[in-house]
C-alpha cells in the first residue's frame, strides 16, 4: 500500500534519517513528510512509513528504528542505522526509479551499500568515529549535513524543518551522483573487458572513449598491458596504467626523452607527425590523430621493453 505519510522524528537531525528521506521521497513523492515525536505519529500504521523513531524494527508494519534494545544488525554483526534499514528494504526500488537497468540493480545495490550506506550506519551508531578521517573529519558527509542545522539561538520554530529539507536536497545530489558513478563504472568495465578481448596479446589497449579502465584490467588479469589509447573531444590520449589502486607508480613510464615536450619539439623527438604533448611526469601524452597516438604507443612499448631488458 502506498503510504500517505513518511514519519521521522522532529528536532535535531543526523545523516541517517536525512538520507532515508532522500530514498523514500523519491519513491513516494505524494506522501507528506511528518517530523514529530508525538505517539500518534510515530506508532506504526497502515498509512505510513516510520523511520529512525518508534522503538521497533518491523518491515511488515513499515517501522524502521534502530535505537531500541535488540537493535537490528547486519549478518556480520555491524549495526544498522535507519538509512541501512531503508536501503535494505527500499534500495532496489529506488535504483529502478533512477532507471538503473534490472541487470545491474543487485550489483549497484551491494556496491552502494558497502561504500556509502555502511559508513553512515557505523558513524550514526558510534561504531566509527568521524575523527578517523583526521583533518577531513569535519568534511565527511554526516558532518557536513549537520552543519546545516540552525544555530543554538535561532528562534524561528520552523527553522529546523527548513534546514532538514535543505539537507535532504543536498544529500540527494550526492546519493544520486554516487549511484550514477557506480553504475558508470560497471558499464565501463563491460566495455573495457570487450576491448581487452579484442586487443589479444597487444601491449596497448584501445578504448572507444575515456573511461575508468584499471579495475577491468585487473579483473581480466591482463598483466601484459602497458598503455591505453582513447579519443578525447579534439585529440587522442595515450596514458599509462597504475600498478596499484593507490599511488602513482605505473607499469611503464613514457620515454624520458619525451618529458615536458609539446608540438614540433615532441614531433622531432619521436618522429611522429601529430604528436602534440607529453606530461613532464611521463604518465600521459596526446596526439592529434588516432594514428599518431598509436605510433607513440608503439614507441613507448618498445622503450619500456628495452628498459626491462
Amino acid at each position: 500500500m502506498t503510504p500517505d505519510f513518511l514519519v521521522t522524528h522532529s528536532g535535531g537531525f543526523h545523516a541517517d534519517e536525512v538520507l532515508s528521506t532522500v530514498v523514500l521521497t523519491r519513491l513516494f513523492p505524494q506522501a507528506r513528510l511528518v517530523r514529530s515525536r508525538a505517539h500518534e505519529w510515530i506508532a506504526a500504521g497502515a498509512d505510513r512509513i516510520v523511520y529512525d523513531v518508534g522503538g521497533a524494527y518491523d518491515a511488515v508494519a513499515r517501522i524502521f528504528d534502530h535505537h531500541q534494545r535488540g537493535a537490528p544488525q547486519r549478518d556480520d554483526g555491524r549495526p544498522f542505522s535507519s538509512f541501512g534499514l531503508i536501503w535494505k528494504h527500499f534500495g532496489r526500488d529506488y535504483l529502478s526509479a533512477l532507471s538503473v537497468p534490472d541487470g545491474f540493480i543487485e550489483t549497484v545495490h551491494a556496491a552502494f551499500d558497502a561504500s556509502f550506506v555502511l559508513p553512515v550506519d557505523l558513524v550514526d551508531n558510534g561504531a566509527l568515529s568521524p575523527d578517523s578521517a583526521g583533518l577531513l573529519a569535519s568534511l565527511t558527509l554526516p558532518s557536513l549535513l549537520e552543519t546545516l542545522k540552525p544555530v543554538f539561538d535561532e528562534r524561528d520554530p520552523e527553522a529546523t524543518d527548513r534546514a532538514f529539507l535543505a539537507a535532504a536536497a543536498v544529500a540527494r545530489s550526492f546519493v544520486e551522483a554516487k549511484i550514477e558513478g557506480i553504475h558508470a563504472k560497471m558499464r565501463a568495465e563491460a566495455l573495457v573487458l570487450r576491448a581487452i578481448e579484442t586487443a589479444g596479446k597487444s601491449r596497448v589497449l584501445e578504448l572507444p572513449m575515456g573511461m575508468p579502465f584499471r579495475p577491468a584490467i585487473v579483473k581480466a588479469d591482463a598483466d601484459h598491458l602497458l598503455f591505453v589509447v582513447h579519443p578525447r573531444e579534439t585529440d587522442w590520449c595515450l596514458t599509462g596504467i597504475r600498478r596499484a589502486e593507490e599511488g602513482f607508480e605505473l607499469r611503464a613510464d613514457l620515454p624520458e626523452a619525451w618529458a615536458g615536450l609539446t608540438g614540433s619539439d615532441l614531433e622531432a623527438t619521436t618522429g611522429v607527425e601529430g604528436a602534440s604533448f607529453c606530461h613532464n611526469g611521463r604518465f600521459i601524452a596526446a596526439a592529434r590523430t588516432r594514428e599518431a597516438a598509436l605510433a607513440l604507443a608503439d614507441l613507448a612499448v618498445r622503450g619500456a621493453e628495452q628498459r626491462a631488458g
